[in-house]
């Protein structure tokens, strides 16, 4: 009905219409769903179990056409649905400023003509001798154009104020006011074409193609028909989200939709979900998911070398996600923003009583190494702190940029860091349906600094019982106690050999870690020189650390559970294996098993070491 919107169609339309259509659509993607249900549960699955011959295959290979099928009907109507949806919602608004246009007309006493002109009476004015004066009526076009638009073609601009055009007219006070209304209503008119148009594009793109087979490309074709959807319906679905808003308002509101507009948001809109804090992690793990191939296939479109890391990453992580886990993983968020986000828990934050979020430091960034090794870390935590309590997870929290060159000096990353990471464990307090779960925050190598840098902000890190710090450069503080849990809940592993646990500090001389972890040179027969590792890597001789004072100090007076010394960075010519073996019971068990004890609700059995 593009070109055929007037602004008397627009007034009367009724947009409820629009929905009770998409409800009718819901029902049949609904009963198509439940169908494919019964085919893949019942039928296919009784007759896998029972049957074993050559007519059996073939009708298990008609059933799997039949579920195809049924899966594309349910997929391609609950779009239609959220198209319609939002051609209604979007309508709404050109609707209420039109009917508000001619509520202003019919107070002033307006005409307003089947083409959108408006007519306003006569008026007495004085001028400026004071004597009266009849301001003649008239009768002015309206004009779609926003204030700094260009005229379009033809276009002649406002008509004058001064109806005539010839000697002098006295102005009358009405056609002002008539301009605005006629443009109002011009405008009102516009944007309901341009919605209107935009949303019979994408309708028209949900039709199927003639015959009752549904092929695997077909099947595809769902991805780009709900990118259509999304691009056409996006406004709608993302005026509802409470982005600004905090962890328990979106729970709130999450928990307010009804099942069927939850569904909605995670089939078309998953990207506003899925790292939504305080959205429960099941939700959240179904919006990541069904996201997650439309950003592999927009980074595969990207091109570049860090599009490329990203991507061979993500195919990575899916691989893992299809894979039976145990515990079961989670995908609480990804993204490719800065150097790449991925929230990955291992069992369910939302029913666990005790929950971990591990925060890595330097040079994390979503590549390879951050799925093969860094989330491997989370999942040896979760493993050990299930035999201290089955009921525990543990979660990586990529959810910043960790610095990956000299930036590893300073402090910004890990305040933007902070400022994120409390939010999110705001929406764990928030989600988790213990009374009251036990939450454990930890931060490796920098990434103890962004944990430190949360717990100072007021109120400390939500939720949080205990932190656990190991291979830390220090947190920011100078105390255990400044961190918000008390002392007696600050955990501390830090390995002899760990060079990082001994960064200097800005008073202290040498280029400092920071250098030779970004290019020291190195010594005879590729060794790093001892020199270079006793007088500018090592702390010198004190217990003061490039962020404060060490946390392994008996000063600090956090609790330093034992740990492996690490092999030693010369001897061995592994400069970081010490700074890398905290979680892994393979190389450190004892910091393992520590870790595990802390997170699984039972650090009285911690084994303990001397402060340094």
């Amino acid at each position: 009905m593009t070109e055929t919107l007037t602004w008397q169609l627009l007034r009367d339309l009724k947009t409820s219409g629009f929905t009770e259509a998409g409800d009718t659509w819901h029902e049949v993607s609904n009963r198509s769903d439940a169908d494919r249900a019964r085919v893949d549960r019942a039928m296919s699955a009784k007759l896998r179990e029972t049957q074993e011959s050559e007519s059996a295959e073939a009708a298990l290979g008609r059933l799997k056409r039949l579920s195809r099928n049924f899966r594309y009907l349910h997929s391609e109507c609950g779009l239609i649905r959220t198209a319609l949806n939002g051609l209604a919602g979007d309508l709404t608004e050109p609707q209420n400023q039109l009917k508000q246009a001619l509520a202003d007309a019919a107070a002033l006493h307006f005409t307003v003509h089947e083409d959108g002109s408006v007519s306003y009476p006569a008026a007495e004015i004085e001028d400026v001798t004071g004597a009266k004066r009849n301001a003649p009526g008239s009768t002015t076009q309206g004009t779609s154009r926003l204030p700094l638009e260009p005229p379009g073609p033809g276009a002649g601009g406002r008509p004058s104020l001064y109806p005539g055009h010839s000697g002098f007219k006295p102005l009358n006070p009405n056609a002002a006011k008539a301009q605005d209304v006629a443009d109002r209503i011009a405008r009102a008119v516009r944007s309901a074409r341009e919605i209107d148009a935009r949303y019979a594009r994408t309708l028209h793109g949900l039709r199927a193609e003639k015959g009752l087979d549904v092929t695997e490309a077909t099947l595809k074709d769902v991805f780009r028909d709900t990118a259509d959807v999304r691009s056409a319906a996006g406004m709608h679905l993302g005026a509802a989200v409470p982005e600004d808003k905090s962890p328990a308002e979106r729970k709130k509101w999450w928990d307010g939709l009804t099942d069927e507009q939850r569904q909605e948001y995670l089939e078309v809109a998953p990207d506003l979900i899925g790292g939504l804090d305080g959205i429960p992690a099941v939700a959240r793990d179904e919006a990541n998911r069904n996201y997650l191939p439309v950003l592999m296939e927009d980074l595969a479109r990207r091109g570049g070398d860090d599009a490329e890391t990203k991507l061979n990453a993500l195919r990575m992580l899916q691989g893992k996600l299809n894979e039976p886990s145990d515990p079961p993983m989670f995908l609480l968020g990804i993204g490719d923003e800065g150097n790449g986000r991925a929230i990955v828990s291992y069992g369910n934050p939302d029913t666990a009583r005790n929950v971990s979020a591990y925060v890595p430091g330097f040079r994390t960034q979503l590549n390879d190494e951050f799925v093969n090794e860094t989330m491997q870390r989370a999942h040896d935590t979760a493993l050990g702190a299930q035999e201290v309590d089955p009921s525990s997870a543990s979660i990586i929290w990529l959810g910043y940029d960790a610095p990956q060159l000299a930036d590893v000096a300073t402090t910004g990353d890990a305040e933007r860091g902070g400022r994120a990471y409390n939010q999110f464990m705001s929406g764990l307090a928030e989600t988790n349906e213990n009374e009251d779960p036990h939450l454990t925050a930890i931060g490796h190598s920098y990434g103890s600094l962004t944990v430190g840098t949360a717990a100072r902000q007021s109120g400390g890190i939500p939720g949080v019982d205990d932190i656990i710090l190991v291979g830390s450069p220090g947190v920011g503080v100078d105390r255990a106690e400044d961190l918000g849990v008390g002392r007696d809940h600050v955990f501390v592993g830090s390995a002899d050999n760990d060079l990082v646990t001994k960064m200097p500090s800005n008073q202290q001389s040498g280029a400092g870690l920071a250098g030779a972890l970004v290019g020291a040179p190195l010594g005879p027969a590729g060794m790093l020189g001892g020199a270079l590792i006793a007088s500018d890597i090592a702390d010198q001789g004190d217990d003061d650390l490039r962020f404060g004072k060490d946390p392994a100090s008996e000063a600090f007076g956090g609790r330093r559970f034992l740990v492996d010394d690490g092999p030693r960075p010369v001897r061995d010519l592994g400069l970081m294996d010490a700074h890398s073996q905290y979680f892994t019971p393979t190389v450190d068990a004892v910091s393992a098993a520590n870790i595990a004890k802390i997170v699984g609700g039972k650090p009285h059995e911690i084994t303990t070491e001397e402060h340094r």
